[in-house]
Order: C-alpha cells, then structure tokens, then sequence
C-alpha cells in the first residue's frame, strides 16, 4: 500500500469513474485500475463496485474511512515538516563546563530561549576533554568548551578568548601585590582544578617548565568549589578570569598579575561533523556563532 493508492481511492469515491478520477490524478485509466486492484489484492477484498456509476463496496467504504485519516496524518507531517523550516522547534542537549554553565550559558540562553520559545535545552556539567567524546558518542548534541584539539569528526567555531589568572583573597598575602613573579609560586598554597580540566593541564605545564614543585593544598573538580576555598583564604588558585568575574566585581576574590599566565584559550563550541542539524540545532549553532564576543565576556 502507497499514498498514491490512498488518494486513487478517494478520488473515485468523489468521481464515481475510474476515467475522471485518472484525469484528475493525471493517471491513464489503466494505471487507476491496477492502483485500485492492487490494493483489493493486498487486503483480499473487494473495494470498488466496478458498474456504472462506480460506487464504493460497504468495505470499501470501512477502507476510504481509514485513507482519510492516513492522508490527514500525512499532510500533517508535511505542515509540521515546513514549519519546522519557519518556526525552530525541538530539544538540543548541550554539555559544558561548570564555570561556563553558571556564568556564560544564562546570558546566551536568555536570550535564545526569548526568541525561540519552542526550543528546549537540557545542560550536563562536565570537563572540557569529556565535552569532546560526549560529542563524538552522540551523549549530547553541542559542546561549548575549551578548544583544545583537533578532531576530524567534530567541527569548532570559537566564541571568546579566556585567560587563567592567580586568583586570591583580599586578606591573602599576596593580596597587596599587584603582580608577583612565578618563583612565588614555589610557596604559595595553591588549591587547583583536578587533572581532567584545561586549566589544571595549563598550570602543570607552567609550573613544569620554569622547574616549580607546587604546593597542592586541596584539589576540586569544580571552579564554584574552588572559589568558595580561595574566598576563606584556603589557598591561592590558578583559573579562568571568566569564572571568577562575579567575585571580581563584588571584591571578594582578587587578580595578582602572573605575566606567565597571560596565554589566551579559545573557548567555544563543538559539534559533530556530517550529523543532521535538526531545526533547533541550526538555530541555535547560527545564534551562538553570531554574538559578539562581549556577549559572552563580562566586565569587572
């Protein structure tokens, strides 16, 4: 059974002739016939009374219910298919870091979710390294995160630049100090990301190539646990000048200038490469692609 045969059917029921029904299907009468005939033989029964003038059998007429209703079915998902070309609908999973989640991701989705209202978002927090194989696996549909390797499977698109600072407390030592040199390092307390995190990777090779054995206090897989520590005046902390901008303001946790660290890192989303871009997924990868980058950075 075909589409083709559904919309024959009715058009007889309507024409009452195999003949006006071909011409208005654009159909030989033959061709009419064999639709109708095939589909008697597919269901074993008969549909069409064949004399003149053409009526429909009591079957035929149980089976014309049922066309109409498939038809009507059918050019509901042609209608839900083109508004979907027209009015962005759907569900996009995005993974990102914490530190991103809780200070970039409300301006961006505020923003997007005003003017496409039928598109949902669901977030799960996560480091930048597992943002990448999340991404290849199909476990969620955008990342948004440090660029930081190249993968033929996924395609990049940078938002914004960040940076990795020394962060610390007003009452911290150093806190008087407006820059300081690495050799300080080799004392401070520090309380830093763990291993699977970019900035942690960052500092280590830092620290690594200027000969520093730091002093790791306490390490924390999450920036929002970090500040809190680096806030009671635990330890000082190398991470992202973005994460700490809220703290920044409010004078709670300071910058001391570690002209080492003045690297910036491109921060931006990832996708895979060659996979269908629902209508939310296009909307939103062109939205995001297209903000300024002030959108994403916050002043201090």
């Amino acid at each position: 059974m075909n589409i083709s045969q559904l919309e024959t059917l009715i058009t007889i029921s309507k024409t009452m002739s195999f003949r006006k029904a071909g011409e208005l299907l654009n159909l030989t009468q033959p061709a009419v016939s064999a639709q109708i005939k095939s589909l008697e033989d597919e269901f074993k029964t008969v549909l069409v009374d064949r004399n003149q003038p053409v009526t429909l059998t009591d079957r035929g007429e149980v089976f014309l219910e049922h066309a109409e209703r498939i038809l009507a079915v059918v050019e509901e998902l042609k209608q839900r298919l083109s508004d979907l070309e027209h009015i962005p609908q759907g569900h996009i999973a995005l993974g990102t870091t914490t530190s991103i989640a809780i200070q970039i991701l409300p301006r961006v989705l505020s923003y997007f979710q005003n003017q496409f209202p039928l598109i949902k978002t669901s977030i799960q927090s996560m480091a930048s390294s597992q943002i990448y194989t999340s991404v290849e696996n199909g476990q969620i549909d955008v990342g948004i995160g440090y660029l930081i390797e190249r993968n033929p499977n996924l395609m990049t698109s940078v938002l914004y630049y960040d940076t990795f600072e020394l962060i610390v407390s007003p009452r911290h030592p150093l806190a008087s100090k407006s820059a300081v040199s690495m050799e300080v390092l080799q004392d401070t307390p520090l309380i830093l990301l763990s291993h699977d995190t970019v900035g942690r990777r960052f500092t280590d090779e830092i620290l690594k190539k200027h000969g520093i054995t730091p002093n790791v206090v306490m390490e924390l897989s999450s920036s929002e646990e970090i500040k809190r520590m680096v806030e009671i005046d635990l330890g000082a902390a190398i991470m992202s000048k973005q994460s700490v901008a809220s703290e920044l303001r409010h004078g709670t946790l300071k910058i001391i200038q570690l002209r080492e660290l003045e690297v910036s890192h491109p921060v931006g989303v990832i996708y895979k490469s060659g996979k269908y871009l629902n209508s939310a997924m296009q909307q939103f990868l062109d939205d995001v692609r297209g903000m300024p980058e002030t959108q994403f950075i916050s002043s201090e």
